[in-house]
């Protein structure tokens, strides 16, 4: 079952608070304190927030609109019954009784706001606001009132909700139009059930007295702890006009709904933020591989065409060019690359220096400079000793760089 934190609130400043479930079994003992206590012990527990009896009126009515028709119509339908301009009031619709009228809660919005803003101020988000006095259960045939201090708060059980400061408990039931009015040819209940601490039934007992003989019958229910045990059952079973509703019902929800999941949805963004730093890291590491491979390649390349100096912007056709260039599309450039890997390994323990290369039908011809006679002996050797190729030096000339010639293979035996 869901646990709420129901806060009845005093004050900007005070309040009493307990946990509850929503089957309106109690998990904590009533707590009295500063706003700031009841945030600190709240344990992750949904709110619920009792706004004082005097800020909220509750009125009925027909209407039979819903949705934003409804939200939109209420405050022209209910002009009449408020004194204050319809446009500084925020109206917001409970739930319809079965006997057909709808329940409406109307505050002041910079009430509304006043309190949401102080609320937030303490790091405080609230699943519901709920006028205190809707926490009176309505029962069957039978008129209930709550007395907490000064304020007391009625419901007849027939729709008919409302509370009153500063007043006698005869005063209510006369507002209510239960008491010096004939009941017997209406159905209306005639039975009162009061919950209040010892003070207020001493206090009051000459009205109890009196609403003897108006009703058929007054039972005292003492509460020792006060009112809220009852309230906050009664509002953690769902009854109750919530207040956020319109435009204020995103101000919350919203925030209410994510709570649970905040320390969820921060590890999926850490997680995220880790992958997209990874992906970053993996893009630079390959885009450097890609430039040293293009490096490499074109120093390759350069070392085939030397005279070639354009930059090379696709290398898979710029290795097709080239094994096209050595005649690789009639099937014999499978000689060339291994007679080149042959030459290399020559050349490279006699420092050797390749000056052009040409292919053609099967043949390699070589133009390469040499320090002196026995290195260009030594690269041709190298060259037969592989039982693959047959190398022969078609030319040799003198120069001041040693000596330049031209060294043709082919494949088979010397």
């Amino acid at each position: 079952m869901a646990d709420y934190q129901v806060i009845q609130l005093r004050d900007h400043s005070s309040c009493r608070w307990l946990n509850i479930d929503n089957a309106g079994m109690r998990k904590s003992e009533v707590s009295e304190g500063s706003i700031e206590q009841a945030v600190a012990s709240n344990d992750g527990r949904a709110v619920i927030a009792l706004l004082p009896a005097d800020d909220v009126l509750t009125v009925a009515t027909e209407l039979r609109a819903r949705g934003n028709k409804l939200l939109n119509a209420l405050p022209f339908a209910l002009e009449d019954h408020v004194a204050d301009d319809v446009d500084d009031l925020h109206f917001a619709p409970g739930s319809r009784l079965d006997n057909g009228l709808l329940p409406v809660a109307v505050i002041a919005s910079d009430k509304l706001d006043a309190w949401l803003e102080l609320l937030r101020g303490f790091g405080l988000s609230v699943d519901r606001v709920i006028p205190e006095y809707h926490g009176v259960g309505g029962v069957p045939n039978t008129l209930s009132l709550y007395i907490e201090g000064d304020t007391l708060m009625f419901n007849d059980g027939q729709g008919l909700l409302f509370s009153m400061s500063g007043v006698r408990p005869v005063d209510v039931l006369a507002a209510a139009g239960y008491i010096e009015h004939d009941n017997e040819d209406d159905d209306r209940p005639t039975a009162l059930q009061v919950y209040c601490d010892e003070a207020a039934e001493s206090a009051f007992s000459s009205d109890w007295d009196a609403l003897r003989h108006e009703l058929d019958s007054v039972d005292l229910l003492v509460l020792s702890e006060g009112a809220l045990p009852r309230l906050a059952a009664t509002v953690a079973t769902g009854a109750g006009v919530n207040l956020l509703k319109g435009p204020y019902a995103g101000r919350t929800a919203t925030a209410d709904l994510v709570r649970p999941w905040r320390f969820a949805a921060m590890l999926v963004a850490a997680l995220l933020l880790t992958g997209f730093v990874g992906k970053v890291a993996d893009y630079i590491r390959l885009g450097q591989e890609e430039a040293a491979l293009k490096a490499r390649f074109t120093e390759e390349y350069r070392s085939i065409r030397p005279n070639d100096q354009r930059e090379i912007l696709d290398p898979v056709g710029t290795v097709v060019s080239v094994r096209r260039s050595l005649g690789d599309d009639s099937g014999q450039g499978s000689v060339f690359l291994p007679s080149m890997q042959q030459v290399a390994s020559a050349i490279g323990g006699s420092n050797g220096q390749i000056e052009a290369i040409s292919y053609r039908a099967g043949v390699v011809d070589i133009r390469l400079t040499a320090p002196d006679v026995a290195s260009l002996d030594r690269i041709q050797q190298s060259v037969n000793a592989s039982q693959r190729f047959n190398a022969t030096i078609q030319s040799t000339t003198q120069s001041a760089d040693g000596i330049n010639s031209r060294l043709q293979i082919r494949e088979g035996q010397p």
